[in-house]
């Protein structure tokens, strides 16, 4: 039951992955629609990089958490 819990737990780094890869498509889509707007697309889409890959190390924290101190 351990390992289930903390598999559950991991698989935030895949939501975060699909997360991420969807952003990067659509600030390519709208760096190639305006391409004057390049330097603020890329810095939002820095932002939310940082922000997805923060949730999937508190899941793998998580993960870590569940499994070795149960």
């Amino acid at each position: 039951m351990i390992a289930l819990g903390a598999g559950i737990a991991a698989l935030s780094g895949a939501g975060a992955g699909i997360g991420i890869g969807l952003a990067t498509a659509k600030a390519v889509e709208a760096i190639a629609r305006q391409p004057e707007a390049e330097s603020k697309i890329s810095k939002n889409l820095i932002l939310g990089c940082a922000l997805a890959e923060a949730t999937a190390i508190y899941g793998l924290v998580v993960a870590i958490l569940i499994l070795f101190l149960s």
